[in-house]
């Protein structure tokens, strides 16, 4: 799995020259590409989350679309409307900002729920249905999403089923001293992601996409997950558990990560590494438990440590044996 590797280096790397300090918050960026998933990114403004998009589409070559939610917007502004066209005499589809490869939905629980909701079919299906037609939308395709952790005057809480279709939420943070002093002198003169160029092309993101898919998953790492998706939905902390769509996530994610690392099997530790990223955003914490100031990462923490990780070898040559 060294070309993945390779391949990861390349947009890591890339990546850096804009996003300072930040390593692991960027392989996760990868990792979610790789697995063609989308990311939600629950951060404080000015930390870079608008420009890790840009650059990341800069990095593929790709179409970059930046979507400004506000409580006003319609789902038409979303997906884009059918217009009458006098002389054709007939509708033509005008698409919207969602038909494209590297979408960033900008203050995404700003919109009502019902403009949130026209993200649903696309974030799955890579498709939008206006007027009875459906349209596919482009490849590569991934949404990252940001929301604001502090103010929540004016915001609509992400429904269920919509945080389930992020592969991960993750959080950047602020730049330690001299990352930030980095960045003040990165800057001083133009803005680095402005001689941003591309270092990989679409056909080597479908390849690597698909070498994902190889990567070898033992039984005891799938029991593994699945007993951490299992106990999320049995802890007395939590009123609404992982789906086995989060078994599902965490499995890919596993692959990415192991590839990222040059291997081509998953490891206990990629899972232990990413259950957090993968699996807090899809439980609903009890009311008692909020009560407690218990969060969603916190109990997820908790159910890692209390769960056993199997030993033992995992790569696909041990089956074997």
């Amino acid at each position: 799995m060294s070309n993945i590797q390779a391949f990861g280096e390349k947009i890591l790397n890339n990546l850096e020259k804009v996003i300072v300090g930040k390593r692991q918050s960027l392989e996760m960026i990868v990792i979610g590409l790789l697995c063609e998933g989308h990311i939600l990114i629950e951060d404080v403004p000015g930390v870079g989350k608008t420009m890790l998009a840009r650059s990341l589409a800069r990095s593929m070559d790709c179409v970059f679309n930046r979507i400004q939610f506000t409580p006003d917007m319609l789902p038409s502004d979303v997906t884009g409307i059918s217009i009458y066209n006098q002389q054709k005499k007939k509708f033509e589809f005008r698409p919207g900002p969602i038909v494209g490869q590297i979408i960033l939905a900008d203050e995404i629980n700003r919109a009502t729920p019902k403009t949130q909701a026209a993200l649903l079919e696309a974030m799955e299906e890579r498709q939008i249905t206006v007027d009875g037609i459906t349209h596919p939308l482009p490849k590569p395709f991934m949404v990252l999403a940001t929301q604001n952790p502090i103010e929540y005057e004016g915001t609509f809480p992400l429904p269920e089923a919509q945080l389930d279709r992020f592969l991960l939420r993750m959080r950047l943070g602020y730049p330690n001293i001299l990352d930030e002093i980095r960045i003040m002198d990165d800057q001083r003169l133009a803005h680095p992601i402005e001689s941003l160029k591309p270092v990989i092309k679409a056909k080597d993101l479908t390849q690597a996409m698909g070498n994902i898919k190889k990567i070898y998953l033992s039984n005891a790492v799938k029991r593994y997950i699945v007993e951490l998706c299992t106990r999320t939905r049995q802890s007395p902390d939590v009123y609404l558990g992982a789906s086995p769509r989060g078994s599902l996530s965490l499995a890919r994610a596993g692959q990415a990560r192991a590839a990222l690392m040059g291997r081509d099997h998953v490891l206990p530790d990629d899972i232990k590494s990413l259950a957090v990223a993968v699996l807090a955003h899809r439980i609903i914490v009890s009311p008692a438990a909020r009560l407690r100031d218990l969060s969603s990462d916190k109990i997820v923490q908790e159910i890692l440590l209390s769960t056993p990780a199997p030993g033992g070898s995992f790569t696909a040559d041990s089956r074997k044996k």
